[in-house]
C-alpha cells in the first residue's frame, strides 16, 4: 500500500512540458506514477484539486552547510519548497582545515555562522566533514563544494600573491581527496579575500582536478559591476582551459554604470555553450539588491593581514583615510560595492551584533540620525565587530533581472546566508523560490510557469549533477511540493526577512511528510548527496 495520494493535481513535472491533471503515489521514498484510472490505496489520499503539484524545488546556490541541521535553517528552505540545495558557495566550506589556520577561515566566513562547530579543527580531510555533516540530520537534502578561499587559507593562510609550485600542489590534493570523498566541485569567490588573490592560472590548475571526477566548478566572479565582461570571459577562459563545468553565480549587473551590460554577458554565456561546445551555466536570485559582508565595501589589499588586519588600519587615521580615498574613487580596480550601491544611502546593514541600534538602516540614514559623516559610521559598524557584519545593497535593474531569467542557461538559486535564528537577513533567504514564481510568472509573465519550474527543478537537477531529482517520474525520489499558485504569495521583505510564504500546503522530502501549515513536522529525510 502507499503511503501518500496526491489525486487530481494539475502536475508541472520539471520537464518544461506542458501541466496535465494526474495523480502521483509515495512509495517508501520514491514517486509512484499512478495511469489514469488505475486503483490505488493509501494510507493516506490528498486531494490536489485545483493546486499544482511540483518537484521539490533545488537552490542552486546556498550558504546552507554552515548551519545545517539547525531548525530556522530548514524552515527557510522548506516554507519556500525547497527540498534539496547545493551549498559550500562563493569559495567558503567548512572543510579542509590545517593546524593553526582554524580560526583564520572562521573569521574569513563570518558572515555565515554564529557559532562555529567545536569539531571543525577536526575537518583537517574533506572526508572527516563529511562524516561531521551524516550526524547533523536535517529536513533539506544537501549537495557540497568545496571552497577555493578554505583551500588557499589551508596552503598558504592569506598570502597576496600566487602560490608556490608546493602550496598549489597541497591545494590540489586537498581538493583531489574531497572530490573522492563526496564533494560535487569547486566553488570560488574571487571578491573575498584571499580567493580574490588567486589568479586565473591557479583556478585552472584547481579545475581540471574537479573536470577529472565530473563536477562543477561555481564562481563569484571578480567583478559584477563594470568589470563585469572582463570577469565572465575570465570565468569561461577557466572553463575553456580545464573543461570543467561552469556556473557563474548570482549572475547581476550591479551599479547603474553597468546596467544593460547583461545582453552582451549572457550572448558570451550563449556563446560559448553553442559556438564551442563548453557547458556554461548562470544562476539568478530574482531580486534587485544583494546581501553580503561590509567589509567588500574596501578595496581586498588592506586585508593582506586577515580581518583583523583590516580593522587595525580603520583605527589608524592615516591608513583610514587613505581607504576612504581609495573607495571613493571609481577608477580603483575592485568591485566596489559602496559604489555600486550609489553610496551610503543604498547600503542597509542587516547584522551588527555589537552595534545593533545600525541594524535595518542604510548607513546614510544611521549617520544623519547621530550626526556623524557615513564613512566614520562605516568604521564604526566594522571596528564594533571585528570586521564580521552583513549588509544589503541596492544596486541593480529590473531590465536585466527579466533578461537574465529569459536566458536558457540561467536557474534559480536563492544565495540565502542563514547565519542564525535571530539574524536578519535578505528576504532572498525565505522567499527566493515563491518571489521568482510571483514576479517573473504571475505578475511581468516573462515566463510560462512550466518553465518558471523547469529552471527551479529539472534544469538544476541536470545542471549541478543531481540524480534521481528535479522531476515527477515513476521512481525518482519522493521530493514533492503541493502548492495553491493563486494563494502563492512571498510574505519576506526586507523589513521582515523572516516571515513564512503563504500558499505552500505541503512539502515531502525522500517520502516524508516535512512541512504542512506553515510548520515543520519533525521530519528529517534530508540526504547528504555525493557525487
Amino acid at each position: 500500500m502507499l503511503k501518500y495520494l496526491i489525486k487530481n493535481a494539475t502536475i508541472v513535472d520539471g520537464s518544461g512540458a506542458p501541466a496535465y491533471q494526474g495523480t502521483v503515489g509515495i512509495e517508501g521514498e520514491k514517486i509512484r506514477l499512478i495511469p489514469p484510472g488505475a486503483p490505488a490505496e493509501a494510507e493516506q489520499v490528498i486531494d490536489g484539486t485545483g493546486k499544482i503539484l511540483s518537484p521539490g524545488f533545488i537552490d542552486a546556490h546556498t550558504h546552507g552547510d554552515m548551519p545545517l541541521g539547525r531548525e530556522f535553517a530548514s524552515l527557510a528552505r522548506l516554507n519556500q519548497g525547497v527540498t534539496t540545495q547545493v551549498s559550500g558557495m562563493c569559495g567558503m566550506s567548512m572543510a579542509p582545515v590545517r593546524p593553526g589556520y582554524v580560526e583564520m577561515v572562521q573569521a574569513s566566513m563570518g558572515m555565515l555562522l554564529d557559532k562555529w562547530p567545536e569539531e571543525m579543527k577536526t575537518f583537517t580531510t574533506y572526508e572527516k566533514y563529511m562524516r561531521y555533516a551524516e550526524t547533523l540530520k536535517a529536513a533539506e537534502n544537501t549537495k557540497f563544494l568545496v571552497g577555493h578561499l578554505t583551500l588557499r587559507v589551508a596552503a598558504m593562510g592569506y598570502e597576496n600573491r600566487e602560490p608556490t609550485a608546493a602550496e598549489l600542489a597541497s591545494m590540489k590534493s586537498m581538493l583531489e581527496e574531497a572530490m573522492q570523498a563526496g564533494a560535487g566541485g569547486m566553488s570560488s569567490g574571487l571578491v573575498y579575500v584571499p580567493s580574490a588573490y588567486g589568479k586565473e592560472p591557479e583556478l585552472t590548475e584547481l579545475c581540471k582536478v574537479v573536470e577529472k571526477y565530473g563536477g562543477i566548478y561555481t564562481t563569484h566572479m571578480r567583478n559584477e559591476a563594470m568589470g563585469c565582461i572582463d570577469s565572465v570571459a575570465e570565468s569561461i577562459r577557466t572553463a575553456r582551459g580545464s573543461g570543467v563545468d561552469l556556473i557563474i553565480s548570482h549572475h547581476k549587473l550591479a551599479g547603474k554604470g553597468a546596467w544593460g551590460n547583461s545582453r552582451i554577458t549572457l550572448q558570451m554565456i550563449d556563446d560559448a555553450n553553442e559556438k564551442e561546445g563548453l557547458t556554461v551555466h548562470a544562476d539568478q536570485y530574482p531580486y534587485t539588491a544583494s546581501q553580503t559582508q561590509l567589509s567588500v565595501c574596501a578595496p581586498p589589499e588592506y586585508y593582506d593581514h586577515g580581518m583583523e588586519g583590516m580593522v587595525e588600519y580603520l583605527k589608524d587615521p592615516v591608513m583610514r583615510e587613505k581607504i576612504k580615498r581609495d573607495m571613493n574613487d571609481p577608477a580603483h580596480d575592485y568591485d566596489n560595492f559602496y559604489l555600486n550601491a550609489g553610496g551610503w544611502s543604498g547600503v542597509l546593514v542587516s547584522k551588527s551584533v555589537n552595534l545593533p541600534e545600525v541594524e535595518g538602516k542604510t548607513i546614510a540614514q544611521y549617520a544623519e540620525e547621530i550626526g556623524k559623516d557615513p564613512f566614520d559610521v562605516f568604521c564604526d559598524v566594522m571596528i564594533a565587530n571585528d570586521g564580521v557584519a552583513t549588509a544589503i545593497y541596492f544596486c541593480m535593474c529590473d531590465e536585466d533581472l527579466f533578461r537574465i531569467i529569459r536566458d536558457p542557461y540561467v536557474m534559480v538559486g536563492s544565495d540565502g546566508i542563514l547565519r542564525a535564528g535571530t539574524d536578519r537577513p535578505h528576504p532572498r533567504a525565505n522567499g527566493t523560490f515563491p518571489h521568482a514564481i510571483r514576479t517573473f510568472v504571475r505578475e511581468n509573465h516573462i515566463l510560462t510557469l512550466e518553465e518558471m519550474i523547469h529552471k527551479m527543478t529539472g534544469m538544476t537537477a541536470e545542471v549541478t549533477k543531481i540524480p534521481n531529482r528535479g522531476f515527477i517520474r515513476d521512481g525518482y525520489q519522493a521530493d514533492l511540493v503541493l502548492f495553491d499558485y493563486d494563494e502563492l504569495y512571498d510574505r519576506a521583505d526586507y523589513q521582515d526577512p523572516t516571515r513564512l510564504t503563504d500558499g505552500i500546503e505541503y512539502v515531502f522530502v525522500n517520502g516524508a511528510l516535512s512541512y504542512r501549515d506553515k510548520k515543520l513536522t519533525g521530519e528529517k529525510k534530508g540526504q547528504l548527496i555525493r557525487m
